[in-house]
């Protein structure tokens, strides 16, 4: 669990230094758009398996359990000239759009780490807990091909006008990069100049940058770092000031494929007040749970405050609040005994997308849930409180495969 600041201790402040991006060379491979990647979680098997079909996607350097090949890939693809590496250091400038709406603005760069333990952990705070398994998984990749292709995503709130003033002068010359993915337009442009690059990321806070995305990346980082003679000192990373540009917070539901729906409501009962939704699925309001299957679907709300503190009693008390520990806990594991075993839940971003996998009978339930705000997870975070996993999504996600970190050959 991380470490609360310390009252009267200055943060060490965030530090995003230029490096020499490795991209792909647009002479060499053509259009971006049918190489970039979305986001790791909202890709289906079926999507990555289509992905992977084209010889040099980045879905085929991240979508693999077999770090030692996919490194032999990368090099060759630095040495065919696939992709290059910069020749001078810099710090980018991102932004996603939809048509003339910028949905986010941000900085990436080669952010260093803070040193392990005590009041430095403050400066980066993660807000959910992570898979153990998951986290050896991201180590030993990352390892194997001595490279970052995702970077971490932060949000912080900027105070700096300066920054701001600029990032939106960087963003009126030409980019470095341009692709699209969907209705989203994702551009690029390279901060040289060192003056510049001191400029925009001036409006770098002091500490309490949170982690949006990638804890299961930081966490390997951090072990990866622990190691004598490491590599892992800092992380590629996206940092976006939430105050000019808010992202999107949303829940992330469970389905559950080997649940009856009605067996699970009648269960969920015993633990909780459950009603039955004549009109069908639809998105939970705060304080209460959607259960969904084969067409039928069910509110859950109020716990049995003594049920709820058993399946809590290990965890912290602000955890009573939260909906994804009332449907981790109380539900899945106490009420309905479902194990914590790799594909017993599958985690699901978009709620619609959720029912429709359950909607033929013998598919299982989804349970939907409310998101909550920034405002909760900072506060949580700051005090040193992880929340379950898979608690949060923040959108929108940076493509993945526009600027990769590949530390130099040994």
């Amino acid at each position: 669990m991380p470490t609360p600041a310390v009252p009267g201790q200055q943060p060490t402040p965030l530090r995003l230094r230029s490096f020499r991006a490795v991209r792909y060379d647009e002479d060499r491979v053509g259009d971006l758009s049918r190489l970039l990647a979305p986001p790791h979680d909202e890709l289906s098997l079926e999507q990555v398996r289509a992905l992977r079909a084209h010889p040099h996607h980045i879905a085929r350097l991240i979508h693999t359990h077999e770090p030692r090949a996919t490194a032999r890939h990368l090099r060759r693809w630095l040495n065919r000239g696939v992709l290059r590496r910069d020749e001078r250091p810099a710090v980018y400038v991102y932004q996603q759009q939809r048509g003339a709406r910028i949905l986010q603005r941000g900085l990436i760069g080669d952010l260093v780490l803070p040193p392990q333990g005590g009041n430095a952990e403050g400066v980066l705070l993660p807000h959910e807990g992570v898979s153990p398994h998951v986290v050896r998984q991201r180590a030993a990749h990352m390892s194997g091909l001595r490279a970052q292709l995702e970077p971490l995503l932060l949000t912080y709130r900027g105070t700096e006008s300066t920054a701001a003033q600029v990032m939106e002068h960087v963003t009126r010359r030409t980019p470095t990069a341009v692709a699209r993915l969907g209705d989203i337009t994702h551009t690029l442009w390279a901060c040289h100049d060192e003056e510049e690059a001191s400029l925009v990321t001036s409006g770098l806070p002091r500490g309490g940058a949170l982690i949006a995305d990638g804890h299961h990346r930081y966490a390997a980082l951090r072990h990866l770092g622990a190691k004598p003679g490491g590599f892992w000192g800092s992380s590629l990373a996206l940092l976006v000031d939430t105050v000019t540009y808010p992202l999107r917070l949303s829940a992330i539901h469970r389905v559950i494929p080997g649940l009856d729906p009605e067996k699970a409501a009648s269960v969920a009962a015993e633990v909780a007040r459950v009603r039955p939704l004549p009109e069908g699925p639809r998105p939970p309001c705060p304080g209460e749970l959607v259960l969904a299957g084969a067409g039928q679907a069910w509110t859950v709300t109020d716990p049995q405050p003594e049920a709820l503190r058993e399946a809590l009693a290990t965890h912290p008390p602000e955890w009573a609040t939260l909906p994804a520990a009332v449907s981790d806990h109380l539900l899945l594991a106490d009420a309905w005994s479902v194990t914590d075993l790799p594909g017993a839940v599958r985690y699901v971003h978009n709620a619609g997308r959720a029912v429709e996998d359950v909607a033929t009978p013998g598919n299982g339930v989804a349970l939907l849930l409310p998101p909550i705000t920034e405002d909760q997870v900072r506060e949580l975070a700051g005090a040193g409180v992880l929340l379950p996993r898979k608690s949060t999504s923040f959108g929108p996600k940076p493509a993945a495969g526009l600027a990769l970190r590949v530390l130099d050959p040994q």
